[in-house]
């Protein structure tokens, strides 16, 4: 009952936080605050009124139902049917748990499949944002299944095997092994892993290139390229990023930015990404999550001694992989709960982001320009609901970033 309570508590939060932003929605569709006065015009605004909204209730029936579907699959006694024809198959073994984790996972992920289609091809279509076809849908899966089994099933092997090598401190190098596989991760996911999804192209040769160039040098920013990713494959929207470690790093460009921003403001948002890695923000994001996943790899393996956790989703015998799975399918109905914190957290970064950046290029209108730009391309919500934000933000709203970088007096450089 207590783990019913949970996901029906979580599930009437993520409804009421849902209801809270459509009626602030609606409440601003005829009116864009004053201070965001020439963002959109009136018919734009309406457009992203629209988009939010039908972004909103997608996910409330999306989310309703993979609700519904957990519910059932901890408590119709599936779970303990398929892992016991899984077992009798594969054996008890660590690759045996390592592949029924996948198993599982790789079912959920297929029923969400329905929802994932009809966002990309129906409201995505709808609004003018997708390009992708459905042949690049489908292979898209394909590789990430392809890609899943083959780093995810031998990590977890690994993960379960270390209770046979460790003994009682299994959890603790489970942790380390877990952590220096995301470490590896980041130095060749540029170079073997995104090539898979997507092309890219070094930055051709001209004034942006060298003006990229320049404001790498002028803030001690070293990295192997500037490339361009063909984002517009996809869809139309546009980001930027950098990614690898070290020597591996590159600057990383969407197509869709290139197009819809003018020189300045391309400036300007790669200054952001670069404030990002000179202020250390994915090191000190890591510091923040480790003891976290240590604390969750803990758990785990306390509830791996535990009877009736095992017995209250039908299982009869403890397993570790049971334990790894059960808690998996748990962990969001408690640590949405933390969200806001971590929000907090990495909205802060972005502000510091920001004002890296209005001081690497000298003043602030640059970047001003280019988030209005692209929340006018994207069809961006302008005016989220407070608490709306809080869980689900990552980013501070538009009001609350154009406010800090107004606050950056001119030719702070």
């Amino acid at each position: 009952m207590t783990v019913l309570a949970l996901i029906a508590l979580r599930w009437a939060a993520q409804i009421v936080l849902e209801y809270l932003n459509l009626r602030t929605l609606e409440d601003h569709r005829d009116r864009i605050p004053p201070e965001l006065d020439g963002v959109m015009d009136p018919e734009t605004h309406r457009r992203s009124v629209d988009y939010t909204a039908a972004k909103s209730r997608l996910g409330v029936w999306e989310f309703s139902t993979a609700m519904l579907l957990l519910v059932g699959v901890l408590f119709s006694g599936f779970l303990p049917w398929l892992w016991d024809i899984w077992t009798g198959f594969a054996g008890t073994g660590a690759w045996a748990g390592a592949g029924g984790l996948f198993l599982v996972a790789t079912l959920l992920s297929i029923a969400a499949w329905p929802w994932e289609w009809w966002a990309q091809f129906r409201l995505e279509e709808r609004f003018g944002f997708n390009t992708t076809t459905p042949k690049t849908w489908w292979l898209d899966r394909l590789k990430s299944f392809l890609l899943s089994a083959a780093l995810g099933l031998p990590l977890l092997a690994l993960l379960l095997q270390w209770v046979h090598w460790a003994g009682p401190l299994w959890w603790w190098w489970s942790w380390l092994t877990l952590v220096a596989f995301q470490t590896i991760l980041l130095v060749v996911a540029p170079m073997l892993i995104l090539p898979l999804f997507n092309r890219f192209n070094p930055l051709p040769e001209g004034p942006l290139k060298d003006r990229l160039w320049a404001l790498a040098a002028r803030t001690g920013f070293r990295a192997r390229a500037i490339e361009v990713m063909d984002g517009s494959r996809r869809s139309r929207h546009a980001n930027a990023f950098f990614t690898g470690l070290g020597r591996f790093r590159k600057i990383v460009l969407y197509d869709t930015l290139l197009n819809q921003l003018g020189e300045p403001e391309v400036e300007a948002v790669l200054a952001h990404e670069i404030g990002h890695a000179r202020r250390r923000h994915l090191v000190k994001m890591a510091a923040v999550m480790a003891p976290l996943t240590l604390a969750g790899f803990a758990l785990v393996a306390w509830l791996a001694h535990q009877p009736w956790f095992f017995a209250a989703f039908g299982f009869n015998t403890p397993s570790l992989a049971v334990a790894f799975l059960l808690f998996a399918l748990l962990a969001d109905t408690v640590t949405f709960w933390i969200l806001p914190l971590t929000r907090h957290l990495t909205r802060r970064f972005e502000f510091e982001a920001d004002a890296f950046a209005a001081k690497a290029v000298g003043t602030a209108q640059p970047l001003i320009e280019a988030l209005r730009v692209l929340h006018r391309k994207n069809l961006s919500n302008l005016t989220p609901h407070p608490w709306y934000s809080t869980f689900h933000y990552s980013h501070p709203t538009l009001i609350e970033r154009e406010r800090a970088l107004r606050a950056i007096p001119p030719g702070c450089g």
